[in-house]
């Protein structure tokens, strides 16, 4: 008996061309609602952060390419568009020396929240301090300079104020101090955190080492070879610079290369969802709103980093007493007997802040520390740590928190919403508080 295949039924037939409509409909939907929300965003001003260039200069380490356009956003909060300066920082023109020297010049020092590429330069900090200080205190003629770069610590601003700060005579030196600070002093903890697998032995800005007398001094950042020769490839789940690169400069050169902490670890639809949001408005923004949902410790994980620099010959101290996997690094720099390379942090966060003491002090400029953290808040170690570290050596700290309370305002509007870099509002009260610093102490501005 011949067996015939069974058509479909009728119903069953049905059942699939309404899945497939159905299918169909919500694909045109999500298609339709990808450009409605494109085309909003563009319509709205919104853009796709721009490539942020970079050049090495010999003895001061990364800056930007002068006088180039930023354009910077984080898909949700803020679209920046500013230009660097001849310098290389984002920022205005510093003012000339003859009137920075005759005036009471204040010189800002930090990491990204200096920075600040998420405002408008004349929304920042420094700017903001002028403009506030020609109204209220006019008699101190106060000009402000700042000298920020995303990822340094006090260590690496060092050459700032030796390159750059210093030939304007400042009065006043303000150190910003954010609590990721203490590692960010570290060559071993910034390589595994503020400089994404760099690494810890070639940095690329200034960082504190072991002199052989057991002493503690600068070591002048490690060049960088140029952008377009920066070929990766991967290699025993690691990547490494390619060998086209050694042949365009020739072998036995700078050996800043040999190994990147960056495991090979990005899968295929990471690389989609980030080759997406360097080009569409809208996938940046889902982008954002996932990042901001499920926050995550960058890419690669830490623990991955960590393992790869413990298996370099000498390092193999890094993971002593510390499972990366365990919590947020910070904190365990906040544990009163922290593992070796946090207390190493630790040990060159309080070096770094001594030699902004001398420097201070030998050219007769006034010195403080203005903290994110309340300053009398016994809940905060960070606090406390930045105390001890800063009262031994007479450097006043300035809570920004607590000028932000003292005048009713809300610690949380000082930030934005899914980024923690200062609003406006937060880089204005930053200057209020320094500026009511200045007004209980008119002297610093004496010649």
């Amino acid at each position: 008996m011949s067996m015939t295949p069974r058509s479909p039924s009728r119903k069953s037939v049905r059942l699939a061309r309404i899945a497939g409509w159905n299918a169909a409909l919500i694909l045109v939907g999500l298609a339709l609602v990808a450009g409605a929300g494109e085309a909003y965003l563009r319509l709205s001003g919104g853009f796709v952060a721009s490539p942020l260039p970079l050049r090495f200069v010999p003895g001061v380490g990364l800056l930007y390419e002068p006088h180039t356009e930023m354009r910077y956003t984080n898909g949700l909060d803020f679209w920046t568009v500013s230009r660097t300066n001849s310098l290389g920082f984002l920022d205005r023109e510093p003012p000339d020396p003859e009137r920075a020297a005759a005036s009471c010049h204040v010189a800002v020092f930090g990491d990204s929240m200096v920075e600040a590429i998420e405002v408008a330069i004349a929304d920042k900090l420094h700017v903001r301090l002028e403009a506030l200080a020609a109204a209220a205190l006019p008699e101190l003629d106060v000009t402000a300079s700042a000298w920020g770069r995303r990822g340094t610590g006090q260590a690496n601003q060092l050459p700032y104020y030796d390159e750059y700060a210093r030939p304007l005579r400042p009065n006043l030196v303000v150190l910003v101090f954010f609590h990721n600070d203490f590692s960010g002093n570290s060559p071993a903890v910034a390589a595994l955190t503020l400089q994404q697998g760099g690494d810890p032995a070639r940095m690329p800005y200034a960082y504190p080492e072991r002199a052989a007398d057991g002493g503690i001094r600068l070591r002048p950042p490690h060049p960088r070879p140029p952008r377009e020769w920066q070929w990766l490839e991967r290699k025993d789940d690691r990547w490494y610079v390619s060998e086209p690169w050694y042949e365009a400069i020739g072998r036995g050169g700078l050996p800043w290369w040999e190994l990147h902490l960056q495991p090979a670890s990005e899968r295929w639809h990471e690389a989609l969802g980030r080759g997406l949001a360097e080009r569409s408005l809208f996938a940046a923004w889902l982008d954002g709103k996932r990042r901001a949902l499920i926050p995550r410790d960058g890419q690669p994980p830490l623990a991955e980093r960590a393992a790869l620099l413990a298996s370099r010959p000498g390092y193999g101290w890094i993971l002593d007493g510390w499972d990366p996997p365990s919590g947020p690094l910070e904190e365990r720099l906040l544990e009163e007997d922290p593992p070796p390379v946090f207390a190493e942090a630790f040990e060159f966060t309080s070096w770094a802040l001594a030699e902004f003491r001398r420097r201070a002090d030998r050219d007769g400029a006034a010195l403080v520390i203005l903290s994110t953290e309340r300053t009398g808040d016994s809940h905060s170690r960070y606090a406390e740590l930045l105390s001890g570290l800063a009262d031994p050596l007479g450097i006043p700290v300035i809570g920004q928190s607590d000028w932000i309370e003292s005048r009713g305002g809300r610690i949380g509007d000082a930030h934005w919403p899914h980024d923690r870099h200062w609003t406006p509002q937060g880089h204005q009260w930053a200057a209020e508080a320094i500026l009511d610093w200045l007004r209980r102490h008119p002297e610093v501005c004496e010649d």
